[in-house]
């Protein structure tokens, strides 16, 4: 098990492109990295990178990944070792290093579908079709659509300062579909409101 959570030794973005390109399973780099492969250009720093895969794509991206890297799966604040042969049916976070002390090197985020759907997994009535989560930059990367990476960003537990500001730059290029779905998605995740509505209401008043 390790602890040293803010290790953080982050690949590129062409380093993800290179090392999952070679694997099987379709993927997409998520976070804040996705937003500017979106925008083109860099915005800020980025202390991580993360990478989506379909849960059923586990097996067949361990295999690739175990010859050269440690997984760990992450799971209530613990991170341990993700073990050959063992099926994942709820860790959404994958942590991935070179050896037991070396920094983290990326993230894989799980996402789980149904029916050609991504669900979300924060509120499992939000869907969308799985070939409709992702686009591609001009060299071939591909990335999470913003309005969903942006729906992770306001979900989170506690909202950061960042994730406030990747919002703000992110909506004045958005389509109106893109920021409609967002809005939608937002008010069915929080009927009682959400601190990011106004934002987006003053965007399209």
């Amino acid at each position: 098990m390790r602890t040293d959570y803010y290790n953080w030794l982050p690949l590129t973005v062409p380093d993800i492109f290179r090392i999952f390109s070679n694997i099987s399973v379709k993927w997409c780099i998520a976070g804040g990295w996705a937003l500017d492969l979106y925008l083109g250009r860099q915005s800020r720093v980025h202390e991580d990178i993360d990478v989506i895969i379909f849960r059923e794509d586990q097996f067949t991206a361990f295999e690739y990944l175990s010859k050269d890297w440690l997984l760990y799966k992450a799971h209530k604040g613990n991170l341990s070792l993700w073990k050959e042969g063992e099926r994942l049916t709820a860790t959404k976070d994958i942590w991935v290093s070179k050896d037991a002390t070396s920094p983290w090197a990326f993230q894989i985020m799980i996402v789980d579908t149904e029916e050609e759907a991504w669900v979300y997994g924060r509120e499992t009535s939000i869907r969308r079709p799985v070939k409709d989560i992702c686009s591609t930059t001009h060299e071939g990367v591909p990335y999470l659509k913003p309005e969903i990476q942006l729906l992770y960003k306001g979900s989170s537990s506690e909202i950061r300062t960042k994730d406030l500001n990747d919002l703000l730059l992110l909506l004045p290029s958005l389509s109106p579909q893109a920021i409609e779905w967002l809005r939608s998605s937002l008010n069915i995740q929080f009927p009682s409101g959400h601190e990011w509505i106004k934002h987006i209401d003053q965007l399209t008043s």
